[in-house]
């Protein structure tokens, strides 16, 4: 299987760590400077695309292989309008950092026909999936940063010290990371636009940013 990266170097090492077990991993940090590569590639996963859509063009009118859209700020469907080649065995991907080499490959589809691909695919690349609904943000980024960003407003309200409440949500949920720590995992930023981007596309001011978080975001 030829998998085709496009990202920075720390999203070709996680899909390294992930994918480890695939014959080939070749990568590219644009989209333009791939365009040799995508036709002679089984998968591509594409961090990159999604944050200049613009770039989408450069994919080829008949892509043989499968795409994976990072959609952890935008809906695949919003996606897919820009890139009408792409409407067929296109997938999205939860790319956030920390997220992609985890057991569960996060994933939206844009047609129930793909189903049965994306399970081929899937069981090629050695990895368990869910499927959840198309929206920013998907489930597992809502989730883990509404955590975080509850978190930042305890510790705006002076309630508990940053130490206090990752040690609580340790202990007392069995979190892995506590809210602190998965933030500087994940990246402030990464939080708060995962955040902007929920509020933007569910209209619910639940996602609304903590200030303290947009600050040390430097947002």
């Amino acid at each position: 299987m030829k998998l085709l990266i496009i990202g920075t170097n720390d999203q070709v090492a996680e899909c390294r760590e992930k994918f480890g077990g695939v014959n080939f991993i070749s990568s590219a940090e644009s989209l333009q400077s791939a365009t040799d590569q995508l036709s002679s590639s089984d998968v591509v996963f594409d961090f990159a695309s999604p944050g200049h859509p613009e770039q989408l063009k450069y994919y080829p009118s008949a892509m043989n292989g499968v795409v994976f859209l990072d959609t952890s700020l935008v809906r695949l469907s919003s996606l897919l309008a820009q890139a009408p080649q792409l409407r067929h065995s296109t997938f999205g991907f939860c790319g956030l950092r920390t997220l992609v080499n985890r057991e569960l490959l996060e994933v939206t589809i844009s047609a129930e026909t793909d189903r049965d691909r994306l399970a081929a695919v899937c069981q090629q690349l050695g990895t368990a999936y869910q499927v959840v609904a198309d929206q920013a943000g998907m489930v597992t980024p809502r989730v883990i940063c509404m955590i975080i960003n509850e978190a930042y407003f305890t510790l705006e309200e002076g309630t508990a010290s940053r130490e206090d409440i990752d040690l609580a949500m340790k202990l007392g949920t069995n979190y892995p990371y506590g809210p602190f720590e998965w933030a500087n995992r994940i990246g402030l930023s990464n939080v708060a636009k995962v955040l902007r981007a929920a509020e933007q596309d569910s209209g619910d001011e639940r996602y609304m940013v903590c200030p303290l978080l947009v600050r040390e975001a430097g947002l």
